[in-house]
C-alpha cells in the first residue's frame, strides 16, 4: 500500500464541495458544520483542517473530527467512513437516519447498502457513486445538480 494517499487533496475538495448540494435539517443549520472521518487517513486529515482554518458552510465553522469509531454524542453534518471502517456503515445508517447526516463510504458496492456517495476510481480517476434514495433516508434534500456529476446507484 502507498504511503502517500495521492488522493487527499481530491477527496478534501470532494468533501466541501458536496456541502453545495444538500439542503440539511433546520436543526443542522446551527453551530459548526461537523465532518466526522472515522478512521485513520493523515493526509486526508491535514488538508481537511488546512480547509477548516479558512472556509465556512453558509454561516457555519467548519470543524473536523477524527474517532476510530461512531461517538454518541456527536451529531456531525456528514460522516465519512474511511475503508478500514467500513463495517461501521450499518450502524451509521441507523444512528443517523432521519437526522441529516450524509454517510459518505470509499468501498466498493456500499452505495447499495447505505452509503449516500461512495468514492470509487473510474477510469483512473476519483469518481463517485451517489444514491439519492439513501440520501433521503437520511433526512437530506438536494437538487439534481449531483446527479450529473456522480455515477448514480439506486
Amino acid at each position: 500500500m502507498q504511503n502517500y494517499d495521492t488522493n487527499s487533496k481530491v477527496k478534501a475538495a470532494f468533501l466541501y464541495n458536496f456541502t453545495k448540494y444538500f439542503d440539511w435539517p433546520e436543526k443542522m443549520k446551527s453551530g459548526n458544520f461537523i465532518i466526522q472521518i472515522v478512521g485513520s487517513n493523515a493526509n486526508l486529515s491535514q488538508e481537511l483542517n488546512k480547509m477548516a482554518a479558512t472556509k465556512q458552510i453558509g454561516t457555519q465553522k467548519l470543524e473536523i473530527k477524527i474517532t476510530s469509531a461512531l461517538d454518541p454524542n456527536l451529531k456531525p453534518h456528514m460522516i465519512y467512513l474511511l475503508s478500514e471502517s467500513s463495517d461501521l456503515l450499518k450502524d451509521a445508517s441507523n444512528k443517523y437516519k432521519g437526522i441529516g447526516t450524509l454517510i459518505i463510504t470509499e468501498k466498493s458496492g456500499l452505495a447499495k447498502a447505505g452509503a449516500a456517495i461512495n468514492f470509487v476510481v473510474a477510469d483512473n480517476k476519483q469518481r463517485f457513486e451517489y444514491s439519492e434514495n439513501n440520501a433521503k433516508k437520511a433526512g437530506l434534500k438536494t437538487g439534481d445538480g449531483l446527479n450529473s456529476l456522480a455515477i448514480a446507484v439506486d
